[in-house]
């Protein structure tokens, strides 16, 4: 078998379900299997997954393992020779794995692979290439220098400034949401560290394999929609969880005097605080107009009850899959994505090129995945996102 997708669940239902139908078409071509794995979700998580997905293996926890023992676990069950570690708050697209895998067989020095991760709002998310956050590094990110100074090679090393993320290349730490190695690496460096619940586990993960001499790659060729903030609320647990993640990597792989050890731990509040607050300061717009993208003109009307706003409809029978050109900044419209008619890649193509054009600004994108009774997105990176039944 040439690939496994580890995706731990916790209570992200309808995220998960989007996920694994994106999964499905992307391993059409691939000799692949998905596992997920759930840490003891108190929705309907697993319900779905036996009713919709049958033939996906599933691994129910009867408690949250966290991040790391989660994942191992899943990867313990896996058979192929490559896997791909997903967040369930993730899209991919039908090609993704295509193109990952390939680039991956031509790495003599292979450690990880990322890609690159848009939000739901088709803005770039920096995390998806980083440095190693060494104290100095960190220190950079916790100031903001590396904002004042983009540019510098000294002050960019947090996100790995050196790549645009338009530019493949070597970098040193990837983020948990999308990770791509092979099965028997991971299980020689011993997979994610369990002594580490949450938050530095892909830090650590991507630290052991320079370790190994290995290479990490940014792969910029395919993108994926990385939600966010779906499976973790910003709270004063967070905060905590968050603190205990950084002093365990640095206490793992730095020697720090007590002084710098104190800095860094009133710096890791701080920054732990602007986190919390960042996801809190979210006020949800409503959109003042919607556009549906399908081919369903039954759809529309349905929506437009549920909804209980007009829908207009493109329809995708008549017309070419564009963003229409009526559309103008701040505008407020939210354009629905019918999977039935439009694919995830197409999707991501649509919210990555919405944020190039100015005039877009102020529009918002859900996705009504294939077979679905919902419509789904997130209009941010910070805020959990949205879930609206369609029944």
């Amino acid at each position: 078998m040439q690939l496994s997708v580890i995706i731990l669940n916790y209570n992200v239902r309808y995220f998960l379900e989007q996920c694994v139908l994106s999964v499905q078409s992307a391993l059409e071509n691939i000799d692949g299997e998905i596992i997920v794995v759930d840490n003891n979700s108190q929705d309907d998580s697993c319900e779905m997954m036996k009713r919709r997905f049958p033939n996906v293996k599933l691994l129910q926890n009867n408690e949250n393992l966290g991040f790391p023992k989660g994942n191992n676990l899943g990867v313990a069950h896996a058979q192929g020779e490559y896997i791909c570690i997903l967040n369930p708050d993730t899209v991919v697209a039908e090609d993704s794995f295509v193109k990952v895998l390939a680039f991956a067989k031509k790495q003599p020095d292979l450690g990880i692979v990322g890609c690159k991760l848009i939000d739901g709002a088709g803005n770039f998310l920096p995390e998806s290439k980083r440095g190693i956050p060494t104290p100095f590094v960190a220190f950079t990110k916790i100031t903001g220098l590396y904002q004042l100074f983009p540019k510098s090679k000294i002050f960019g090393k947090y996100y790995a400034q050196h790549l645009n993320e338009n530019q493949t290349g070597k970098v040193a730490i990837l983020v948990g949401a999308f990770m791509f190695m092979k099965r028997n690496l991971y299980l020689d460096v011993g997979g994610f560290d369990e002594d580490c619940f949450m938050y530095s586990d892909d830090i650590d993960l991507s630290y052991m394999m320079l370790q190994k001499g290995k290479s990490n790659y940014y792969f910029h060729e395919t993108t994926v929609i990385h939600y966010k903030g779906e499976s973790t609320i910003k709270d004063e647990t967070y905060m905590e969880r968050f603190q205990k993640a950084m002093l365990f990597f640095y206490k793992k792989h730095f020697k720090v005097s007590k002084l710098f050890a104190v800095f860094m731990k009133i710096g890791i509040v701080f920054f732990s605080f602007a986190k919390m607050f960042q996801g809190k300061a979210i006020i949800k717009m409503i959109p003042k107009s919607y556009l549906l993208y399908s081919a369903n003109q039954k759809l529309a009307d349905k929506l437009s009850l549920v909804l209980q706003k007009k829908v207009s409809f493109h329809d995708l029978k008549t017309e070419k899959m564009v963003i229409s050109s009526s559309l103008r900044s701040g505008d407020g419209t939210e354009i629905i994505l019918d999977n039935e008619f439009v694919s995830f890649k197409e999707s991501i193509a649509i919210l990555e090129s919405s944020r190039k054009k100015s005039r877009c600004v102020g529009i918002t994108f859900k996705i009504i995945p294939k077979n679905a009774n919902f419509l789904i997105g997130s209009n941010n990176s910070n805020g959990r996102g949205e879930v609206i039944k369609i029944e």
